[in-house]
């Protein structure tokens, strides 16, 4: 009789764009898209629960999200200020007071996509670095819950 061995899970980590990009406007983790890179509002997870990449590495790591965060919030500052001349015409309170609102709501309402943006980024440019301790404790835990079901 054969022994049943667990089946050692391995993911393939794919760093194809298109499909890094459909996972970044879903908020999920760019290496593998099994689970959200958001914790709770305004909080990004540690690390993937899923394959374990780190999302938050180390210190100032977060600088990269928070560029990305101004500089869409500029171009699309922009983006509106010409949109809205031709539409508002000459009323430039009018076009100051949408563009100081537009200026304040942005910026919150885009946080998680562009820590998401810059996850792909990170991850297209060199793969994010996987924690070898929390994936190769979640193997054996699944190795001893297999184990003990085949009992």
């Amino acid at each position: 009789m054969m022994s049943a061995r667990p089946k050692r899970e391995i993911m393939k980590v794919t760093r194809h764009p298109p499909s890094i990009f459909v996972r970044c406007l879903k908020l999920r983790c760019p290496a593998c898209g099994l689970s959200s890179i958001v914790e709770k509002p305004f909080r990004i997870k540690q690390q993937c629960p899923s394959c374990g990449a780190l999302f938050k590495r180390e210190d100032g790591f977060f600088v990269g999200a928070i560029s990305v965060n101004v500089v869409t919030t500029e171009l699309f500052i922009l983006a509106l200020y010409l949109i809205s001349l031709p539409v508002i015409g000459s009323r430039f309170d009018l076009v100051l007071t949408i563009l100081f609102i537009a200026a304040l709501v942005f910026p919150i309402a885009f946080y998680h996509h562009s820590w998401s943006l810059w996850l792909s980024l990170d991850h297209l440019v060199e793969s994010l670095p996987i924690d070898a301790g929390s994936v190769s404790g979640r193997i054996e835990s699944r190795r001893k819950s297999g184990s003990a079901k085949d009992r």
